[in-house]
């Protein structure tokens, strides 16, 4: 079954429509690649990916353990290479100070953040560089 249909705009521009909900995306190239950089970039959305997906293993592991993930936030950074173009770091700082945790469940969130299915699909050449902050 499709997932996604993306159509090609013209000037570095895709919409990319999720066909089960109807939710669309725009990516634009970024300005250091001759883009405009109004939206994500195709390499945005895979860092993007990547958090949004720890983020949800994290909350569904938590509930499996019987808490639940407080309100959580995280600033993504992504380091492109040249040479060929790639994304060679991806960087997730995650905030998770609006309530506490035990050390058990610091663990278990810390733990299923890095068996995420998009951490998992990663290639090895990219440095996933994940920390969390409790304080």
């Amino acid at each position: 079954m499709e997932t996604v249909r993306t159509t090609y705009k013209g000037d570095y521009r895709t919409e990319a429509v999720h066909v089960q909900s109807s939710t669309q995306i725009i990516t634009d190239a970024p300005l250091d690649n001759n883009g405009k950089g109004e939206a994500f970039s195709p390499t945005d959305l895979v860092a993007t990916a990547l958090c949004s997906c720890m983020l949800t293993i994290m909350d569904m592991t938590a509930q499996a353990q019987g808490f639940s993930l407080g309100p959580t936030t995280a600033k993504t950074t992504k380091i492109m290479a040249s040479g060929p173009r790639r994304i060679s770091q991806i960087i997730i700082e995650f905030d998770l100070s609006a309530r506490s945790y035990s050390d058990k469940q610091r663990k278990t969130l810390e733990a299923a953040a890095h068996h995420c299915p998009v951490v998992k699909s990663i290639h090895p050449d990219i440095v996933v560089d994940v920390s969390f902050g409790y304080e």
